[in-house]
């Protein structure tokens, strides 16, 4: 007993309860927020707050070792001697002195460079001063990305050529490329369309990342981070004037409600004339009109959780997205049935035969109705030295269109739109962190549940006759035969979606990692499509022989038809993926992945195509994507100022889904089939380079190579259509070893940016003149390679010229497309496929002037 008191009496002294405090800086002395401080070899530790200091509870003996980490430094050990050492000062040395990126893909936040994936980052402030607004403009900083857009609703992203079918969407069929925005899955593709709002971050992930995020993403992912609340009080106010009545206001404002409670509210709204006249009715088409708004509100209780309920709504009600007539090709059906044939006997001429003249005489109004919005509760506290997130989302669509889909001032079709309303709800709870020392990672559960109703109506005019007119029977021009005749659709899908995914890194040795992963997904949809046709000419009480009423009836048959049917689907699959990775040292970080990958079941609610006069029903469920895909990487920083990094894939497709078009107007946004496989493989580098304090530049190459290894029942290109062989007409070909569409093989971004100190009103900031260009060569704009629908190669160059400054007035001139460039965006045949096609045009030269006030 005695011994047992002295033994107390030596201890007591080393073994304590204590509070413990300190604060964690950088190089330059400025805090670091959320940086991990533990004991070493135990599991107690804390993190930093706002402001980079932290308190914990000790009871250890003295001496004891601190590990302090965080994202963007190397870790450092401090050893406690004693309880004098308190309320310590630890500084972190930068991994890199110059520009690095954090980023959050794998849901912690971890630098760039370490990442062993491919990823683009481009910042809040570069996209704002780059003039950025939507994902069509960020493609052209990141030349692996594609967007292609005839309109909202048909809109498609694709990375490296997968992810969307080129051309028309199909609600029915599921996009490749997940969509996120603060964790949040947006299910529609049209919300690359609209503004940004107050965007801190977008990453670009090339390449299957379905065991990071809740939806599978076949090709890849754009991860949005808006900037959040703040108990720090700030805001700023923007206001920019262009040519063609450009204007675009943005402002946000954030700051404390009290202790715990913090809110952010953001707002944008963007207005331009029409930049294609329509002489029919002397009014500019093709104008911008978007609004939008962000409200974020933020419950901190502690350092360790929060929550964050966010609003958003963005409306777009533009004239708009109307096609020019590009071209007229000369199909296999007999003369008659050409085009200029068809034009010259209505006694019609096109405005113009020059597209880029951007005149139109449709008769139709173009309009877009695009709304989108939702609400989410995103919940986050630190568990261990990893984070619990829970995030709860509902979103809507709504889409209120009118076309005009023949592309002329003729009454061939009188109306074409295909409006629907879309809502969903989503959870996904994910823990993302260290689980020890060597070993981090992420995994996490997801369900979503989606409905689209669609309400459709297409009707033809005065004169579809002449266009459908297959034969030379003079009863074609019988009085009011088409008038009126049309479908009127109902249609709805349903479906649900469940997941389960995975993915670690565990570093087995100094510098080399394992990352395995896996993903468990469900997927069921429920479709139901019911076409109705009606109205023309009653045949049964026409004035004539039964001969005559049978023929009649035929004709319009011929175009269109009612159809119904029901279907569903479901299926599950398990994927995975093994990447290697090893840092060689600070400079040089080597990967390898092999994944595999679905994309979910599809379904067709577009219409299906006949054969011999009935409903190839066997079209009407599409089977799964089945995705493997392999890549190698270097990611590499030679220089403290210089980053280079090359990395190459393949991806392999079987039973790729595609949409395709359709020569019956009755299908009526073309339909989705499966390409028996397709292959698409490339090289990709990227480089920034800060030549010192004033010079920065960037670049960026993608070559991409896409081929149908694989696809013997496609769909004749525009100028094969009536095709026949031996007296038999075909309606399909082999197109195996073709092109796909939508890819360059060559495709890069260039730029640079000169800045040097300056005041302006008094205020320090910095005077700067940058330029960007983006350059893609030529692709193909057909589903089935076409000696005619394909686009040339094109060169943009964009510059910017003025004054920013951190707090205060910025004031800078911009310009984009600055040379002027005529070019397509899109290639799209008119409905039916007379032989003419329509353009989707890019935007002229634009320019104008920005204000942004901040403090």
């Amino acid at each position: 007993m005695k011994h047992f008191t002295l033994l107390v009496t030596f201890l007591l002294p080393l073994i304590v309860s204590a509070q413990f405090t300190g604060r964690v800086v950088n190089d330059n002395n400025e805090p670091v927020p959320f940086a991990s401080v533990k004991v070493k070899n135990t599991s107690t530790g804390t993190v930093t707050d706002s402001v980079g200091r932290f308190s914990f509870i000790v009871n250890q003996p003295f001496p004891f070792t601190l590990i302090v980490s965080s994202a963007g430094f190397g870790q450092r050990e401090f050893i406690v001697r004693n309880a004098n050492n308190n309320n310590i000062l630890v500084q972190l040395e930068s991994l890199f002195q110059r520009d690095t990126v954090v980023i959050t893909s794998r849901r912690r936040r971890e630098v760039l460079q370490d990442v062993p994936i491919p990823i683009s980052v481009i910042s809040g402030a570069q996209v704002e001063d780059a003039g950025a607004f939507n994902v069509n403009r960020v493609k052209e900083f990141v030349p692996s990305l594609q967007l292609y857009t005839s309109n909202p609703r048909n809109t498609g992203i694709n990375i490296r050529g997968l992810g969307s079918p080129f051309g028309l969407t199909n609600d029915g069929l599921d996009p490749g490329v997940g969509f996120y925005v603060d964790g949040v899955y947006y299910a529609r593709p049209a919300a690359a369309t609209l503004d940004f709002i107050d965007i801190e971050r977008i990453e670009v992930l090339r390449g299957p990342q379905g065991t990071l995020f809740g939806k599978n993403t076949t090709s890849g992912a754009i991860n949005i981070t808006t900037r959040k609340p703040s108990f720090k009080p700030g805001a700023n106010f923007e206001v920019s004037y262009g040519n063609y009545g450009y204007v675009q206001a943005k402002s946000s404002i954030t700051g404390a409600l009290s202790k715990k409670f913090a809110a952010r509210l953001s707002f944008s709204g963007t207005q331009r004339n029409g930049l294609v006249e329509n002489v029919r009715t002397t009014k500019s088409v093709n104008d911008i009109n978007n609004i939008g708004f962000r409200g974020q509100l933020l419950y901190k209780p502690s350092d360790n959780t929060s929550l964050i309920l966010s609003v958003d709504d963005s409306r777009q009600k533009p004239d708009g997205y109307a096609q020019v007539v590009a071209g007229v090709v000369v199909t296999k059906r007999p003369a008659y049935r050409q085009f200029g044939a068809i034009i010259a006997d209505l006694n019609y001429q096109l405005p113009s035969q020059n597209a880029f003249d951007r005149v139109i005489d449709h008769d139709t109004p173009w309009n877009s109705g695009n709304d989108l919005g939702g609400a989410s509760l995103n919940f986050d506290t630190k568990i261990g030295q990893g984070t619990l997130t829970a995030t709860t989302a509902w979103r809507y669509w709504n889409w209120r269109p009118s076309n005009d889909r023949d592309f002329t001032g003729l009454q061939a079709l009188a109306k074409s739109q295909n409006p629907a309303k879309h809502n969903n709800w989503s959870q996904e709870i994910r823990y993302a962190g260290e689980f020890s020392s060597k070993l981090t990672g992420v995994v996490g559960l997801f369900y979503i549940d989606q409905e689209v109703k669609i309400d459709g109506t297409e009707e033809s005019g005065n004169a579809q006759w002449r266009f459908s007119q297959s034969s030379t029977s003079n009863l074609w021009q019988t009085p009011g035969l088409f008038e009126g005749y049309g479908i009127y659709t109902k249609a709805s899908i349903k479906s649900q979606s469940a997941a389960a995914f995975a993915n670690v890194d565990w570093e087995v040795a100094k510098g080399l990692h394992i990352l395995p992963g896996i993903r468990f997904n469900y997927d069921k949809k429920d479709v139901s499509y019911n076409r109705v046709a009606r109205g023309g000419l009653d045949t049964a009480t026409y004035n004539g022989t039964t001969a005559q009423k049978t023929t009649l009836q035929g004709f319009k048959n011929g175009v269109y038809t009612s159809q119904a049917y029901v279907a569903d689907a479901d299926e599950n699959n398990l994927t995975y993926q093994l990447t290697v990775a090893y840092r060689v040292n600070k400079r040089i970080n080597a990967f390898a992945t092999y994944s595999t990958s679905f994309k979910p079941v599809g379904v067709n609610v577009a219409g299906l195509p006949t054969v011999n006069g009935q409903p190839a029903l066997d079209l009407a469920v599409i089977k799964p994507e089945d995705l493997t895909h392999f890549e190698v990487g270097i990611k590499t920083n030679p220089t403290d100022n210089f980053t280079f990094n090359i990395v190459y894939h393949n991806s392999d497709i079987k039973n790729y889904q595609t949409n395709v078009q359709s020569a019956e107007l009755g299908v009526n946004r073309g339909y989705i089939a499966n390409a028996e496989e397709v292959r698409v493989k490339g090289l990709e580098v990227d480089a920034n380079f800060k030549l010192n304090s004033h010079f920065s530049f960037y670049g960026a190459l993608a070559y991409t190579d896409g081929k149908y290894v694989k696809f013997t029942n496609a769909p004749l290109p525009l100028e094969e259509t009536g095709l026949t062989e031996n007296g038999v007409q075909k309606a399909f070909k082999d197109i195996s070893g073709g092109d796909l569409p939508g890819i360059s093989k060559w495709a890069g971004s260039v730029g640079g940016e000169f800045t040097t100190p300056a005041a302006f009103l008094g205020k320090a900031g910095k005077l700067f003149i940058a330029a960007d260009g983006y350059y893609r060569s030529s692709f193909s704009s057909s589903p089935s390679p076409s000696a005619y629908l394909n686009i040339d190669g094109y060169a943009l160059l964009n510059g910017r010229f003025g004054f920013r400054a951190v707090n205060g007035l910025s004031a800078f001139i911009w310009g984009r497309n600055l040379l002027d460039k005529d070019y397509y965006e899109q290639l799209l045949p008119a409905g039916g496929n007379a032989g003419h096609y329509a353009g989707v045009l890019g935007d002229q030269r634009t320019y104008g002037v920005t204000l942004r006030y901040s403090f």
